[in-house]
Formats: C-alpha cells, sequence, structure tokens
C-alpha cells in the first residue's frame, strides 16, 4: 500500500503538473464506495473551472487547495490507488511493471481533472491527470477544511510535518501494552507509517517488532523515534525513489518471502544477516534475527503461545 514517502512523491506530482491550472473539465465514473459521502456528479461539480493553487498531504492523506469558497478534493490511496498523467505510466507503489499500459482513459480510473493554462480556452495543452483505484480500497471526499476535518483530524502525528519532541513521544509509547510495530502501524499514533515503513524503523533502531511498546528501554524509545523521522526523511528525500534508498536498508531485501531468492544484506561483522518474517498487527512483518531480538542484543529470540493471527482490514475512513 502507498505510504507517507509514496503520497508524498503524489503530493509533489501534482504540484508539478497541476499548480496553477485550471480544471476545465473533470470525468468520473459512478463508484459509490470509493466516492464517500458524495457522489461523482457531487465532485465533478465542485471542482469544474476553479484553479489548482497546491496541494498538500498529511499523513497517508493528500489534498488540494483550490481558489474559491467551495469544498477540497481530499484523497486517500487505500491499497491500489494511484496517480496516472495522460501518455506516462501510473506511479505504481514500488516500481512500474513492464506491461504498464498509457491506454487512455487508465483502467479503474475513478477521475480524470483537464487542466489547462490560464488563458487557454481550447484546451489544445490540456494536462490530463486521473486517480485510479483497482480494489476500491481508496477514498475521494470533498471537505471545508481537510486539515480539521475527518479523516485527518483523527490522525495521529506526521513524521514529517509535526513529529513529537523525545519527551512528549516517551509517554504516548509507554503507556501503550500493544507489540511496538502495531503501535506504528496505529494510523492514530503515527499517521503515514506503513508496513515497509514500520519495518525499516525498527530495523534502524535495532528492535524486534514484537516487542511491547510499555517494555521499550529508553534506549530503544530514543531510537525508534529518531528512525521515525530519519526513514521518513530519507525516502522522501529522494522522491520515494526505491532504487536511491540507502544500501543497507531493509527495504532493499526484504521481498523474498516465501522465495528462494537469495538476498545480500549483510550484518555489521560482514557476515550474512538473517531476514525472518512473522505477523504482528495483522501484518507481515520482516526483521533480521541477529540485530532485532525480543531478549535484547545477543540473546536468543524464544517465544511463547501465540494469539491467533487477525487478518488486515484497510479502514475506510483513513
Amino acid at each position: 500500500m502507498p505510504e507517507l514517502p509514496e503520497v508524498e512523491k503524489a503530493k509533489n506530482l501534482i504540484n508539478k503538473v497541476a499548480r496553477g491550472k485550471i480544471i476545465q473539465k473533470v470525468e468520473t465514473v459512478e463508484d459509490t464506495i470509493v466516492f464517500a459521502g458524495i457522489t461523482h456528479d457531487d465532485f465533478a461539480k465542485e471542482l469544474n473551472g476553479r484553479t489548482v493553487e497546491s496541494a498538500e498531504r498529511y499523513g497517508k492523506v493528500f489534498f488540494l487547495n483550490l481558489s474559491g469558497d467551495g469544498k477540497k478534493p481530499v484523497l486517500h490511496f487505500g491499497m491500489t490507488g494511484m496517480l496516472q498523467i495522460k501518455g506516462q505510466p501510473a506511479s505504481h507503489y514500488r516500481e512500474v511493471p513492464k506491461s504498464a499500459s498509457t491506454d487512455w482513459p487508465p483502467r479503474f480510473m475513478k477521475f480524470i481533472l483537464h487542466l489547462v493554462d490560464p488563458g487557454d480556452e481550447s484546451g489544445a495543452e490540456a494536462v490530463q491527470l486521473a486517480f485510479l483505484d483497482a480494489r476500491r480500497l481508496g477514498r475521494i471526499r470533498l471537505c471545508e477544511s481537510p486539515l480539521t476535518e475527518a479523516p485527518i483530524c483523527d490522525l495521529g502525528f506526521d513524521p514529517i510535518l509535526s513529529m513529537p519532541s523525545i519527551e512528549e513521544f516517551r509517554p504516548l509509547v509507554l503507556k501503550r501494552s500493544c507489540p511496538i510495530k502495531a503501535l506504528l502501524l496505529d494510523q492514530s499514533f503515527s499517521a503515514g507509517v506503513g508496513n515497509w515503513v514500520a519495518d525499516e524503523i525498527l530495523y534502524n533502531a535495532r528492535v524486534h517488532p514484537e516487542v511491547r511498546s510499555n517494555t521499550l528501554t529508553d534506549e530503544q524509545l530514543v531510537a525508534v523515534h529518531h528512525q521515525i523521522s530519519n526513514v521518513c526523511k530519507i525516502a522522501v528525500s529522494v522522491d520515494a525513489d526505491s532504487t536511491q534508498f540507502p544500501d543497507h536498508w531493509l527495504f532493499n531485501h526484504r521481498w523474498g518471502k516465501g522465495k528462494k531468492a537469495a538476498h545480500n544484506l549483510k550484518l555489521p561483522t560482514g557476515e550474512p544477516a538473517t531476514i525472518k518474517w512473522i505477523t504482528v498487527g495483522g501484518r507481515t512483518s520482516a526483521f533480521v534475527a541477529e540485530l532485532q531480538t525480543l531478549g535484547g542484543p545477543g540473546k536468543k529470540l524464544t517465544r511463547g503461545k501465540r494469539k491467533a493471527k487477525v487478518a488486515f482490514i484497510e479502514l475506510p475512513d483513513l
């Protein structure tokens, strides 16, 4: 699913191609699930003729500031949402597959904005920007004040926009007894952190994903606090281009579960790392056995009985 870095990339794309342009036309298709609390016709009427002033993001949610006093479109990708510019492949979550199509209008399109420069009445040079969602877990809303209305007002801190100090962070974590991985995935705690970002945070902090939040040492708390911000800032700085992520990141090696493909992640000693996968917070979690242990560095990982695994459900209101 697109996480904070990928949604930041989408925001940047909109600002690049749409800022200052007029929405000359809005094409929509009916979808009573993705269009939340509005009809597709309502959405088109609200946007038509207005100028895109900017795009903003909070957590995994992004929205457009438009000219005039009307409502603003507030968008969430869900599991498979993405943007596409006419003539280009869609902005896929990890990498654009070789089979990606540039057919227009694209499959699974929910709306297309026709964007023109002021004074271009013919629309001959219009840029067409589409929102796609194959699995229909994304949401399209209209809000008067996106930052003070749901879903954004219900979200926790944003690691880029509103990261709390360590003094504020410490009690937020220690009052919770859930596994730290589950806490990081809770959007009411850390908005924008998803599965791969949480795994990367915990790997770099050297904390096992099953460690209970209220048992973290102060050293671990400081490390997790630092890495939440650090991982997100690095990913955003390269516009979510995973080919530019640091070589030592777990991201570059974590995708081989169920496959025999070897990874080349090394321990600080230069020896091969052991990547393991478990289910925490309903999500498959990757970790390095030698560096992330429940008993602390150097201790063997032991387990008792586990609770039944719970399937992850993408909440429709985030």
